[in-house]
């Protein structure tokens, strides 16, 4: 009979490093390692650096339910969207998560599915699991309820301009992309340019279809109500529409949806109707997804950096935490020029 035998376990477990142990090797106190971690303390470059060293050197990772025990805050923010898998705020949302993460915050994300109520029941989830801030991207909540919600806890909104104590807000200048997309059709030619519309119940489709009446109107290009068609910011809507208006045979030589998404299903409904972009139809999106460039052909589109907006929205929210108040923040529209778009070849 053999006889098998267990040898010991050559690998020891390391024990956690703690804050004392951090403190002991780099000569300081508990507590300066404590502000060093917090960015509050004032001490040299020099001593900021040896306490990183020894924290990298250590491994030590700091205890999120002490941090929260010690200052008095969870180490969490909300942060509620509309549609968690919707292309648009997911961009938003791994901006804001990758910034809360450096500063070892967590975010909480929730869906208000563009429904007043609903995005209330969200934000009293939020208040309820104690976070330390709230963001809210865009959404159906009045300006009202955000600065009430702002007078106990900070608030950043996007998709808006408002000001308030405990309250910042990022918006993004949606009528001058619309504005900057029309004069490039015009440009190249184009007089009858529909306008896909998102819903006109939400801020952003109102701004952009604003941007489009004002610069057609500057331009006196052809001013049509047939060819103004609202939508739903959904790669089927924009499939929908461009359907509805080759049926009732409208005329058109280009196309602005109002988001890449209604562009997405616009270009689709064109194939299956044997037109080519840009040579039969040009086509241009708006917000400038990381896919759009890599559609077929490349989306001529209009350019508001999600990602970007969802980490100047997370900075924000630091600001906020930090009692700062920084001003109100307008994104500058730009449109992002591919081969979605060419000149006017005939009369649709």
């Amino acid at each position: 009979m053999s006889v098998i035998k267990i040898m010991p376990s050559t690998t020891a477990i390391t024990p956690r490093a703690t804050l004392g142990m951090v403190a002991q090797k780099a000569g300081v106190s508990p507590s300066t390692v404590s502000r060093i971690l917090n960015g509050t303390a004032q001490v040299s470059d020099e001593k900021k650096a040896l306490v990183q060293a020894v924290i990298k050197e250590l491994g030590f990772r700091p205890d999120p339910a002490a941090r929260s025990l010690a200052g008095g805050r969870t180490m969490s923010i909300g942060v509620l969207t509309q549609f968690i898998d919707s292309p648009y705020y997911g961009e938003a949302l791994r901006g804001i998560e990758d910034e809360l993460n450096k500063a070892h915050y967590s975010p909480l994300f929730v869906s208000g599915h563009w429904n007043e109520a609903e995005e209330k029941k969200r934000i009293q989830l939020l208040l309820d699991r104690k976070v330390d801030g709230i963001i809210v991207l865009t959404g159906k909540l009045s300006d009202d309820t955000l600065i009430e919600i702002a007078k106990t806890i900070p608030v950043v909104v996007t998709g808006r301009q408002l000001s308030g104590v405990n309250l910042f807000s990022i918006d993004f200048d949606n009528a001058e992309g619309a504005s900057q997309a029309v004069n490039h059709l015009s440009q190249l030619g184009h007089q009858k340019v529909v306008f896909l519309s998102g819903p006109l119940d939400h801020p952003d489709a109102k701004q952009r279809l604003q941007g489009y009446k004002k610069e057609i109107k500057r331009l006196k290009m052809i001013n049509d109500k047939n060819l103004i068609v609202e939508s739903d910011f959904l790669e089927s809507g924009g499939f929908r529409s461009v359907n509805s208006l080759l049926a009732n045979k409208t005329e058109f030589t280009a196309i602005i949806a109002a988001n890449d998404q209604m562009a997405y299903g616009a270009r689709l409904a064109l194939h299956k109707a044997g037109l080519s972009v840009p040579d039969d139809v040009s086509l241009i999106g708006f917000d400038d997804l990381p896919h759009s460039a890599f559609t077929l052909p490349p989306l001529t589109s209009v350019r508001q950096s999600v990602y970007e907006i969802g980490v100047s929205a997370a900075k924000a929210m630091f600001d906020l935490i930090s009692k700062k108040s920084p001003p109100s923040q307008l994104v500058e529209a730009e449109l992002i020029i591919r081969e979605s778009t060419s000149a006017c070849k005939i009369s649709r």
